[in-house]
């Protein structure tokens, strides 16, 4: 909370006494008190961007009716990737904003994979001129692995020379767990210098012994929990539980009956990755507070879990509740159960398409990161001399993948598809200027019969990922999107089918949200009709080259054992010709 001076104070008591008056006041609303649970009509007294009165009756300078409406905190997305939303941070707050996140806590090691320190920067220059408040996390696993090319490298006294901006919490989600566990110089190194902050986690799947070395490692707060057994087990073992509902990592469900009067203090909710698409046909945090309580949650702990408990979590004892001396974040709903959003108010100033336009603009950076060579679609040839075959095995609505065994078909010392078995390639392509690097491999569950897709972002190294039945429309693919400077494309035939440009380190639009979103309904349609059965298959595209997520992966240098943390088959640094 923002240090103040005794002129300041003494204009909040006068204000909250009611001996002066407020500058917004919140007439009449029906107020959800999220730990009681009790729900009372009162006014809501803001001066500057703090709450001063509640529960009598206050005049302002500024009057909101609140009539009918229901009052409850802004709502925290307590982990996230705004880079996922596919629009610039600014854009991002407009884009959110609305559906009552008033405050948004990032990693933007999507974007630090690219460009490094400038891309932290960068958001950190945003998080000023944003509308909600954007909280920068410096971001801990650049790269990820050591068995990937990444675009840079931070290491701990990089990070520790970004930390003192306004916008900054701690350490971000710490992927390389591998690392903590078996005591990784540059990984303690990490750690020491975060150590007594907030240091946020990220460990799909690990438990007992090896779960407690995590956490004893500082780590208090982890969002990759996908069954009631797991989170459990990290409940009791002292984390906070963020349950997450992305656009493609979807726990919500399975997850819901972990929210009980017992447990609602220490969870909250997040997104991690959710695209213009999603929001705008589901919501954002609003979608998984209605989902929430129609599923049987008690719905002032579900309220409670989106603000009060987030907020402790990550140290912002300044919100969370609507109480004198809190951030005036309020949300006003229509309706408590369907959390239909009325108006929202962040930081004392009721959000309207004319505040937006009150932000300066930040200009946009990373716009010739796409540095990788064009491709021929003999580059992804696959040699063999054996069918049994280790294929990735996507899952639907989760970005954890099997590791498959099949005996895919070998014509001419080459392995090929098997559309039959629902086998196609997939193959990762380095773009960083570093290296010609193209690991290949196959990938199961698309139900993919023609053509191809290509994505630049490419968890979290971000090369170029392509899924493709043909190698020819896998080069198509791959290098219109090299022309483009980073975006998504579909190609069939020869011919590219549907594309949308992500300039901005490769992973953003410089356009609107709302253009996004419309190009993203003619590239669904364009995979759909390549026989893609996945509901989301760009950002499930994206996340197979995400080497800390089990348990079969790709990078560029070939397919990778995240349970053994090894390659299949160590290929160095191969050329264009060689796989």
């Amino acid at each position: 909370m923002t240090k103040l001076s005794a002129a300041e104070i003494g204009r909040f008591i006068d204000a909250g006494r009611g001996v002066a008056p407020a500058d917004v006041v919140v007439k009449g609303v029906r107020l959800l008190d999220v730990i009681t649970g009790t729900i009372s009509e009162t006014d809501i007294a803001i001066l500057g961007d703090r709450i001063v009165g509640t529960y009598d009756s206050y005049e302002g300078v500024e009057v909101i009716d609140g009539a009918g409406l229901y009052a409850v905190p802004g709502f925290i997305d307590t982990h996230l990737h705004v880079e996922s939303s596919l629009v610039t941070p600014l854009e991002f707050d407009r884009c959110v904003l609305p559906h009552g996140v008033t405050t948004a806590i990032c990693d933007p090691h999507e974007i630090a994979n690219v460009l490094g320190a400038e891309g932290i920067e960068y958001f950190q220059r945003c998080a000023e001129q944003t509308i909600m408040d954007l909280r920068v996390q410096l971001s801990s696993c650049v790269p990820a692995t050591a068995f990937e090319t990444s675009g840079a490298e931070l290491s701990a006294a990089d990070l520790v020379a970004l930390t003192g901006h306004p916008s900054g919490i701690g350490l971000a989600e710490f992927m390389n767990f591998p690392g903590v566990l078996f005591r990784d110089e540059g990984c303690l190194a990490k750690l020491e210098a975060f150590s007594g902050g907030h240091i946020d986690g990220h460990a799909p799947l690990l438990g007992g012994r090896d779960l407690n070395g995590y956490i004893a490692a500082g780590i208090r707060t982890e969002h990759e929990a996908t069954t009631l057994p797991e989170a459990r087990e990290k409940l009791m073992k002292g984390m906070t539980v963020l349950i997450r509902e992305g656009s493609v990592s979807k726990d919500l469900h399975a997850l819901i009956p972990l929210i009980t009067p017992d447990t609602s203090a220490f969870l909250a909710f997040c997104t991690d990755d959710r695209n213009p698409l999603d929001i705008a046909e589901e919501g954002h945090l609003d979608y998984m507070i209605r989902t929430a309580i129609a599923q049987g949650a008690p719905l002032h702990h579900v309220y409670r879990v989106a603000s009060w408990s987030a907020a402790n979590a990550f140290g912002l004892t300044d919100r969370g509740l609507i109480a004198p001396g809190r951030r005036a974040d309020i949300v006003l709903l229509d309706d408590l159960e369907a959390c239909s959003v009325r108006h929202v108010i962040a930081a004392g100033r009721l959000v309207t398409p004319e505040l937006f336009a009150t932000r300066t603009p930040v200009a946009p950076v990373g716009l010739q990161s796409m540095k990788a060579e064009k491709v021929a679609a003999s580059d992804f040839r696959i040699p063999a001399t054996t069918s049994a075959t280790r294929v990735m095995g996507v899952v639907p609505g989760r970005i954890i993948t099997e590791d498959v065994a099949l005996d895919l078909p070998v014509v001419d010392g080459e392995k090929q598809v098997d559309l039959d078995k629902d086998a196609v390639k997939v193959c990762v392509v380095a773009r960083h200027g570093k290296n010609r690097n193209i690991g290949r491999g196959f990938v199961h569950g698309f139900g993919m019969k023609r053509g191809a897709i290509a994505s630049s972002v490419g968890h979290d190294s971000h090369n170029i990922c392509v899924v493709g039945a043909d190698e020819a429309d896998m080069a198509v693919a791959v290098n219109r999107l090299i022309e483009l400077k980073g975006g998504f494309v579909v190609a069939e035939g020869g011919k590219v089918t549907a594309e949308l440009a992500l300039p901005v380190a490769g992973l953003m639009a410089t356009g609107t949200f709302e253009e996004v979103h419309d190009a993203l309904i003619p590239l669904r349609a364009a995979a759909k009709a390549l026989g893609v059965v996945l509901a989301e298959p760009f950002l499930q595209v994206a996340f197979l080259p995400l080497p800390v997520i089990p348990h079969l992966k790709i990078t560029d240098f070939g397919m990778f054992d995240v349970d053994h943390f090894a390659l299949l088959e160590p290929q160095g640094s191969p050329g264009r010709a060689h796989g």
